[in-house]
Protein backbone atom coordinates (compact mmCIF):
# COMPACT_ATOMS: atom_id res chain seq x y z
CA UNK A 1 0.00 0.00 0.00
CA UNK A 2 0.95 3.92 -1.08
CA UNK A 3 -0.08 6.63 0.90
CA UNK A 4 -0.53 10.03 -1.17
CA UNK A 5 -1.39 13.67 0.89
CA UNK A 6 -3.06 15.93 -2.05
CA UNK A 7 -2.87 19.48 -1.03
CA UNK A 8 -5.09 21.24 -4.18
CA UNK A 9 -4.44 25.34 -4.82
CA UNK A 10 -6.07 26.70 -7.89
CA UNK A 11 -3.24 26.35 -9.98
CA UNK A 12 -1.14 23.24 -8.90
CA UNK A 13 -1.29 20.34 -6.21
CA UNK A 14 1.10 19.51 -3.66
CA UNK A 15 1.20 15.82 -3.43
CA UNK A 16 3.49 13.48 -1.01
CA UNK A 17 3.86 9.75 -1.34
CA UNK A 18 5.04 7.46 1.56
CA UNK A 19 4.82 3.85 2.32
CA UNK A 20 2.94 1.82 5.22
CA UNK A 21 5.67 2.72 7.84
CA UNK A 22 5.41 6.03 6.96
CA UNK A 23 8.76 6.81 4.99
CA UNK A 24 9.01 9.47 2.35
CA UNK A 25 8.52 7.86 -1.31
CA UNK A 26 8.03 10.65 -3.12
CA UNK A 27 7.03 14.60 -3.06
CA UNK A 28 5.88 16.59 -6.20
CA UNK A 29 4.43 19.86 -7.03
CA UNK A 30 2.57 19.10 -10.15
CA UNK A 31 0.01 21.55 -12.10
CA UNK A 32 -3.42 21.50 -12.44
CA UNK A 33 -5.00 19.36 -15.41
CA UNK A 34 -4.70 16.75 -17.68
CA UNK A 35 -0.91 17.13 -17.20
CA UNK A 36 -0.73 17.15 -13.64
CA UNK A 37 -3.06 14.03 -13.73
CA UNK A 38 -0.98 12.25 -15.75
CA UNK A 39 2.12 13.02 -13.97
CA UNK A 40 0.93 11.77 -10.81
CA UNK A 41 -0.08 8.24 -12.23
CA UNK A 42 3.31 8.28 -13.70
CA UNK A 43 4.70 8.91 -10.14
CA UNK A 44 2.10 6.25 -8.08
CA UNK A 45 2.97 3.30 -10.87
CA UNK A 46 6.66 3.66 -9.97
CA UNK A 47 5.33 2.51 -6.46
CA UNK A 48 2.35 0.66 -6.77
CA UNK A 49 1.31 -2.29 -9.00
CA UNK A 50 -2.09 -2.30 -8.37
CA UNK A 51 -5.10 1.09 -8.20
CA UNK A 52 -6.68 -0.76 -5.15
CA UNK A 53 -3.25 -0.46 -3.21
CA UNK A 54 -3.39 3.33 -3.74
CA UNK A 55 -5.03 5.71 -1.02
CA UNK A 56 -5.57 9.05 -1.42
CA UNK A 57 -5.99 11.95 0.96
CA UNK A 58 -7.79 15.37 0.16
CA UNK A 59 -9.65 18.08 1.63
CA UNK A 60 -12.67 18.19 -1.24
CA UNK A 61 -15.54 15.47 -2.23
CA UNK A 62 -15.75 16.92 -5.84
CA UNK A 63 -14.03 18.76 -9.32
CA UNK A 64 -12.31 17.12 -11.83
CA UNK A 65 -9.05 16.21 -10.70
CA UNK A 66 -11.15 14.29 -7.78
CA UNK A 67 -13.05 12.53 -10.18
CA UNK A 68 -9.90 11.82 -12.12
CA UNK A 69 -8.58 9.95 -9.36
CA UNK A 70 -11.40 7.90 -8.00
CA UNK A 71 -12.14 7.23 -12.05
CA UNK A 72 -8.47 5.44 -12.36
CA UNK A 73 -9.84 3.24 -8.85
CA UNK A 74 -7.72 4.72 -6.23
CA UNK A 75 -8.92 4.76 -2.70
CA UNK A 76 -10.17 8.70 -1.92
CA UNK A 77 -10.79 9.98 1.16
CA UNK A 78 -12.13 13.47 1.49
CA UNK A 79 -11.05 15.13 4.83
CA UNK A 80 -13.51 17.84 6.48
CA UNK A 81 -10.76 20.90 5.99
CA UNK A 82 -11.69 21.16 10.02
CA UNK A 83 -10.71 18.10 10.53
CA UNK A 84 -7.37 18.49 8.90
CA UNK A 85 -6.58 21.51 11.02
CA UNK A 86 -6.86 19.83 13.97
CA UNK A 87 -4.73 16.75 12.99
CA UNK A 88 -2.05 19.57 12.05
CA UNK A 89 -2.73 21.06 15.28
CA UNK A 90 -1.51 17.57 16.71
CA UNK A 91 1.84 17.58 14.79
CA UNK A 92 3.13 21.38 14.88
CA UNK A 93 2.50 23.10 17.90
CA UNK A 94 4.18 25.92 16.14
CA UNK A 95 1.34 26.62 14.20
CA UNK A 96 3.43 26.74 10.98
CA UNK A 97 1.86 25.20 7.64
CA UNK A 98 2.48 25.15 3.40
CA UNK A 99 0.71 23.48 0.90
CA UNK A 100 3.92 20.73 1.31
CA UNK A 101 3.58 20.23 4.77
CA UNK A 102 -0.09 19.94 4.55
CA UNK A 103 0.31 17.12 1.64
CA UNK A 104 2.29 15.02 3.89
CA UNK A 105 -0.20 15.61 6.90
CA UNK A 106 -3.18 14.56 4.63
CA UNK A 107 -0.28 11.37 3.35
CA UNK A 108 0.18 10.77 6.96
CA UNK A 109 -3.98 11.25 7.77
CA UNK A 110 -5.17 8.36 5.70
CA UNK A 111 -2.32 5.82 6.53
CA UNK A 112 -2.84 5.94 10.39
CA UNK A 113 -6.65 7.32 10.89
CA UNK A 114 -8.80 6.35 7.75
CA UNK A 115 -10.68 4.14 9.26
CA UNK A 116 -12.41 7.24 10.68
CA UNK A 117 -13.47 8.75 7.38
CA UNK A 118 -15.18 7.66 4.57
CA UNK A 119 -14.18 7.30 1.00
CA UNK A 120 -15.42 9.37 -1.44
CA UNK A 121 -19.40 9.12 -2.17
CA UNK A 122 -20.04 6.81 -5.74
CA UNK A 123 -23.01 8.78 -6.49
CA UNK A 124 -24.31 8.17 -10.27
CA UNK A 125 -23.98 11.03 -12.54
CA UNK A 126 -27.95 11.37 -12.21
CA UNK A 127 -27.93 12.33 -8.89
CA UNK A 128 -24.38 14.83 -9.65
CA UNK A 129 -26.64 16.60 -12.48
CA UNK A 130 -28.97 17.03 -9.62
CA UNK A 131 -26.87 18.54 -7.09
CA UNK A 132 -25.19 21.04 -9.32
CA UNK A 133 -28.92 22.77 -10.74
CA UNK A 134 -29.79 22.29 -6.72
CA UNK A 135 -27.06 24.36 -6.12
CA UNK A 136 -27.06 27.28 -8.85
CA UNK A 137 -30.95 27.33 -8.17
CA UNK A 138 -30.44 28.24 -4.43
CA UNK A 139 -27.32 30.37 -5.04
CA UNK A 140 -29.54 32.37 -7.18
CA UNK A 141 -32.15 32.28 -4.45
CA UNK A 142 -30.04 33.31 -2.02
CA UNK A 143 -28.19 36.51 -4.86
CA UNK A 144 -32.02 37.53 -5.24
CA UNK A 145 -32.47 37.61 -1.40
CA UNK A 146 -29.05 40.14 -0.94
CA UNK A 147 -30.29 42.13 -3.39
CA UNK A 148 -33.63 42.79 -2.66
CA UNK A 149 -32.52 43.44 0.97
CA UNK A 150 -30.43 46.03 -0.63
CA UNK A 151 -33.08 47.65 -2.73
CA UNK A 152 -35.34 47.83 0.19
CA UNK A 153 -32.56 49.73 2.17
CA UNK A 154 -32.83 52.29 -0.55
CA UNK A 155 -35.88 52.42 -1.32
CA UNK A 156 -35.90 53.07 2.59
CA UNK A 157 -33.60 56.24 2.23
CA UNK A 158 -35.88 58.08 -0.11
CA UNK A 159 -38.82 56.17 -1.49
CA UNK A 160 -41.31 54.81 1.61
CA UNK A 161 -43.87 55.12 -0.56
CA UNK A 162 -42.25 51.99 -2.76
CA UNK A 163 -42.42 50.30 0.97
CA UNK A 164 -46.10 50.96 1.47
CA UNK A 165 -47.23 49.56 -2.12
CA UNK A 166 -45.01 46.15 -2.01
CA UNK A 167 -44.58 43.82 0.54
CA UNK A 168 -42.05 41.85 -1.70
CA UNK A 169 -39.63 43.73 -3.88
CA UNK A 170 -38.81 40.47 -6.03
CA UNK A 171 -42.47 40.42 -6.89
CA UNK A 172 -43.51 41.58 -10.63
CA UNK A 173 -45.74 44.29 -9.77
CA UNK A 174 -42.99 45.56 -7.91
CA UNK A 175 -40.51 45.30 -10.22
CA UNK A 176 -42.60 46.53 -13.04
CA UNK A 177 -44.04 49.65 -11.27
CA UNK A 178 -40.79 50.63 -9.74
CA UNK A 179 -38.76 49.89 -13.55
CA UNK A 180 -41.68 52.47 -15.15
CA UNK A 181 -41.25 54.75 -11.94
CA UNK A 182 -38.16 54.62 -9.89
CA UNK A 183 -38.44 58.19 -8.04
CA UNK A 184 -41.63 59.29 -5.67
CA UNK A 185 -42.00 62.10 -7.90
CA UNK A 186 -42.61 59.56 -11.11
CA UNK A 187 -44.17 57.23 -8.60
CA UNK A 188 -46.82 60.33 -7.64
CA UNK A 189 -47.73 60.66 -11.38
CA UNK A 190 -48.80 57.71 -12.59
CA UNK A 191 -52.07 57.34 -13.61
CA UNK A 192 -54.36 54.34 -13.52
CA UNK A 193 -53.88 53.40 -16.41
CA UNK A 194 -50.21 53.64 -16.57
CA UNK A 195 -49.95 51.59 -13.02
CA UNK A 196 -52.37 48.77 -14.89
CA UNK A 197 -50.04 48.46 -17.85
CA UNK A 198 -46.81 47.98 -15.66
CA UNK A 199 -48.67 45.18 -13.86
CA UNK A 200 -49.62 43.49 -16.45
CA UNK A 201 -45.65 44.13 -17.45
CA UNK A 202 -43.98 42.39 -14.38
CA UNK A 203 -46.82 39.47 -15.23
CA UNK A 204 -50.01 40.27 -13.28
CA UNK A 205 -53.12 38.44 -14.77
CA UNK A 206 -56.14 39.04 -12.20
CA UNK A 207 -57.33 41.63 -10.10
CA UNK A 208 -55.48 44.38 -12.00
CA UNK A 209 -57.54 47.47 -11.88
CA UNK A 210 -57.75 46.94 -7.78
CA UNK A 211 -54.11 46.08 -7.46
CA UNK A 212 -53.60 49.30 -9.20
CA UNK A 213 -55.94 51.55 -7.02
CA UNK A 214 -54.10 49.92 -4.32
CA UNK A 215 -50.86 50.75 -5.84
CA UNK A 216 -51.83 54.68 -6.84
CA UNK A 217 -52.97 55.38 -3.32
CA UNK A 218 -49.86 54.10 -1.70
CA UNK A 219 -47.84 55.65 -4.02
CA UNK A 220 -50.11 59.12 -3.58
CA UNK A 221 -49.43 58.65 -0.17
CA UNK A 222 -47.54 61.91 2.12
CA UNK A 223 -43.96 60.73 2.84
CA UNK A 224 -40.99 62.25 3.71
CA UNK A 225 -38.84 63.69 0.63
CA UNK A 226 -35.59 63.61 0.18
CA UNK A 227 -33.56 66.66 -2.11
CA UNK A 228 -34.20 66.14 -5.51
CA UNK A 229 -30.35 65.32 -6.61
CA UNK A 230 -30.41 62.62 -3.86
CA UNK A 231 -33.79 60.91 -5.39
CA UNK A 232 -32.58 61.28 -8.82
CA UNK A 233 -29.32 59.27 -7.83
CA UNK A 234 -30.99 56.57 -5.89
CA UNK A 235 -33.40 56.33 -8.81
CA UNK A 236 -30.68 55.33 -11.53
CA UNK A 237 -29.57 52.64 -8.64
CA UNK A 238 -33.07 51.60 -8.02
CA UNK A 239 -33.53 51.20 -12.19
CA UNK A 240 -30.13 49.15 -12.33
CA UNK A 241 -31.15 47.08 -8.76
CA UNK A 242 -34.60 46.22 -10.56
CA UNK A 243 -33.34 44.49 -13.71
CA UNK A 244 -31.15 42.65 -12.12
CA UNK A 245 -33.78 41.23 -9.96
CA UNK A 246 -35.99 40.92 -12.70
CA UNK A 247 -33.31 38.75 -14.44
CA UNK A 248 -32.33 36.58 -11.53
CA UNK A 249 -36.04 35.89 -11.39
CA UNK A 250 -35.82 34.57 -15.25
CA UNK A 251 -32.87 32.47 -14.35
CA UNK A 252 -34.59 31.02 -11.53
CA UNK A 253 -37.37 30.00 -13.36
CA UNK A 254 -35.70 28.36 -16.21
CA UNK A 255 -33.16 26.58 -13.85
CA UNK A 256 -36.23 25.76 -11.83
CA UNK A 257 -37.68 23.83 -15.30
CA UNK A 258 -34.36 22.04 -15.93
CA UNK A 259 -34.02 20.86 -12.39
CA UNK A 260 -37.46 19.24 -12.14
CA UNK A 261 -36.40 17.69 -15.76
CA UNK A 262 -33.48 15.88 -14.28
CA UNK A 263 -35.17 15.13 -10.94
CA UNK A 264 -38.05 13.45 -12.25
CA UNK A 265 -35.76 11.35 -14.51
CA UNK A 266 -34.04 9.95 -11.32
CA UNK A 267 -35.25 6.48 -10.52
CA UNK A 268 -35.64 7.59 -6.95
CA UNK A 269 -37.58 10.54 -7.35
CA UNK A 270 -40.78 8.99 -6.83
CA UNK A 271 -39.94 7.87 -3.15
CA UNK A 272 -38.99 11.16 -2.36
CA UNK A 273 -41.91 13.23 -3.65
CA UNK A 274 -43.90 9.89 -1.32
CA UNK A 275 -42.42 12.25 1.61
CA UNK A 276 -44.93 14.69 3.25
CA UNK A 277 -43.42 18.18 2.46
CA UNK A 278 -41.34 17.24 -0.16
CA UNK A 279 -42.17 18.39 -3.28
CA UNK A 280 -39.80 18.59 -6.70
CA UNK A 281 -37.14 21.58 -5.57
CA UNK A 282 -36.67 20.69 -1.62
CA UNK A 283 -36.95 17.20 -3.01
CA UNK A 284 -34.10 17.53 -5.81
CA UNK A 285 -32.05 19.97 -2.92
CA UNK A 286 -32.19 16.62 -0.23
CA UNK A 287 -31.74 13.94 -2.87
CA UNK A 288 -28.66 16.04 -4.43
CA UNK A 289 -26.91 16.62 -1.15
CA UNK A 290 -27.71 12.90 0.02
CA UNK A 291 -26.73 11.46 -3.30
CA UNK A 292 -27.96 7.95 -4.42
CA UNK A 293 -24.87 5.94 -3.31
CA UNK A 294 -26.65 3.17 -1.64
CA UNK A 295 -23.72 2.38 0.50
CA UNK A 296 -22.70 5.62 1.45
CA UNK A 297 -24.81 5.44 4.93
CA UNK A 298 -24.69 2.27 6.70
CA UNK A 299 -27.85 3.42 9.31
CA UNK A 300 -30.62 5.66 9.77
CA UNK A 301 -27.95 6.99 12.59
CA UNK A 302 -25.14 7.67 9.61
CA UNK A 303 -27.46 9.73 7.53
CA UNK A 304 -29.15 11.68 10.86
CA UNK A 305 -25.58 12.61 11.63
CA UNK A 306 -24.26 13.90 8.18
CA UNK A 307 -27.76 15.99 7.98
CA UNK A 308 -26.67 17.75 11.12
CA UNK A 309 -30.42 16.99 12.54
CA UNK A 310 -29.39 14.40 15.10
CA UNK A 311 -28.25 15.58 18.71
CA UNK A 312 -25.29 15.93 19.77
CA UNK A 313 -23.92 14.71 23.52
CA UNK A 314 -20.98 16.16 25.15
CA UNK A 315 -20.43 14.03 28.39
CA UNK A 316 -17.96 14.88 30.68
CA UNK A 317 -17.85 13.52 34.86
CA UNK A 318 -21.12 14.85 35.85
CA UNK A 319 -21.85 16.80 33.10
CA UNK A 320 -24.21 16.60 29.99
CA UNK A 321 -25.40 18.61 27.75
CA UNK A 322 -27.61 17.63 24.21
CA UNK A 323 -26.51 19.87 21.72
CA UNK A 324 -27.52 21.00 18.06
CA UNK A 325 -24.87 20.35 15.45
CA UNK A 326 -23.21 23.02 13.90
CA UNK A 327 -20.63 21.58 11.76
CA UNK A 328 -22.86 20.20 9.15
CA UNK A 329 -24.08 20.73 5.32
CA UNK A 330 -25.79 24.45 5.86
CA UNK A 331 -27.39 23.45 2.00
CA UNK A 332 -29.08 19.83 3.52
CA UNK A 333 -29.70 21.36 6.64
CA UNK A 334 -31.77 24.10 5.17
CA UNK A 335 -33.78 22.04 2.94
CA UNK A 336 -34.44 19.30 6.24
CA UNK A 337 -35.78 22.46 7.98
CA UNK A 338 -38.10 23.69 5.30
CA UNK A 339 -39.37 20.21 4.81
CA UNK A 340 -40.25 19.76 8.21
CA UNK A 341 -42.47 22.60 7.89
CA UNK A 342 -43.73 21.96 4.89
CA UNK A 343 -45.05 18.30 6.36
CA UNK A 344 -47.17 20.03 9.40
CA UNK A 345 -49.97 20.85 6.88
CA UNK A 346 -49.82 17.70 5.04
CA UNK A 347 -49.10 14.71 7.58
CA UNK A 348 -50.80 14.17 10.57
CA UNK A 349 -48.21 11.93 12.25
CA UNK A 350 -45.63 15.22 11.81
CA UNK A 351 -47.78 17.42 13.54
CA UNK A 352 -48.20 15.07 16.45
CA UNK A 353 -44.51 15.02 16.77
CA UNK A 354 -44.42 18.46 16.75
CA UNK A 355 -46.75 19.13 18.95
CA UNK A 356 -45.59 16.37 21.17
CA UNK A 357 -41.99 18.23 21.64
CA UNK A 358 -43.63 21.69 21.29
CA UNK A 359 -45.47 20.75 24.72
CA UNK A 360 -42.78 19.30 26.06
CA UNK A 361 -40.89 23.07 26.33
CA UNK A 362 -38.96 23.00 22.60
CA UNK A 363 -38.72 25.88 20.50
CA UNK A 364 -40.34 26.05 17.35
CA UNK A 365 -36.77 25.32 15.82
CA UNK A 366 -36.23 22.58 18.29
CA UNK A 367 -39.46 20.59 17.93
CA UNK A 368 -39.09 21.68 13.68
CA UNK A 369 -35.14 20.13 14.31
CA UNK A 370 -36.70 17.14 16.30
CA UNK A 371 -39.06 16.76 13.54
CA UNK A 372 -36.83 16.73 10.78
CA UNK A 373 -34.42 14.23 11.90
CA UNK A 374 -37.35 11.87 12.12
CA UNK A 375 -38.32 12.59 8.87
CA UNK A 376 -34.25 11.36 7.52
CA UNK A 377 -34.72 8.34 9.43
CA UNK A 378 -38.02 7.82 7.53
CA UNK A 379 -36.52 8.54 4.06
CA UNK A 380 -33.39 6.01 4.68
CA UNK A 381 -36.28 3.34 5.81
CA UNK A 382 -38.08 3.97 2.15
CA UNK A 383 -34.95 4.36 0.37
CA UNK A 384 -33.28 1.26 1.91
CA UNK A 385 -36.70 -0.54 1.39
CA UNK A 386 -37.36 1.13 -1.89
CA UNK A 387 -41.17 1.56 -0.86
CA UNK A 388 -42.83 4.94 -0.84
CA UNK A 389 -43.57 6.74 2.29
CA UNK A 390 -46.54 5.37 4.56
CA UNK A 391 -48.48 7.45 6.77
CA UNK A 392 -49.07 4.17 8.87
CA UNK A 393 -46.04 2.22 8.75
CA UNK A 394 -44.02 5.67 9.49
CA UNK A 395 -45.87 6.96 12.58
CA UNK A 396 -47.94 3.68 13.96
CA UNK A 397 -45.47 2.92 16.43
CA UNK A 398 -46.62 6.52 18.07
CA UNK A 399 -50.23 5.75 17.44
CA UNK A 400 -51.66 4.66 21.27
CA UNK A 401 -53.70 1.29 20.94
CA UNK A 402 -56.93 1.95 21.78
CA UNK A 403 -58.06 -0.76 25.27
Amino acid sequence: MIFIGDDWAEEHHDVYLMDEAGKRLASRRLPEGLAGVRQLHELISTHAEEPDQVVVGVETDRGLWVGALAAAGYQVFAINPLAVARYRDRHHVSGAKSDASDAKLLADLVRTDRHNHRLIAGDSTDAEAIKVLARAHQNLIWSRTRHTNALRNELREYYPAALVAFDDLAHGDALGVLGRAPTPEQGARLDRPAIQSALKRGGRQRNIAERARQVQAALRSEQLAAPAAVSAAFGATTRAAVGIIAELNRQIADLETSLAAHFEQHPDADIYRSLPGLGVVLGARVLGEFGDDPNRYTDAKSRKNYAGTSPLTIASGKKRAVLARHVRNRRLYDAIDQWAFSALSTSPGARALYDQHRVAGDLHHQALRALGNRLVGILHGCLRHKQPYSEHTAWAHRTPVAA
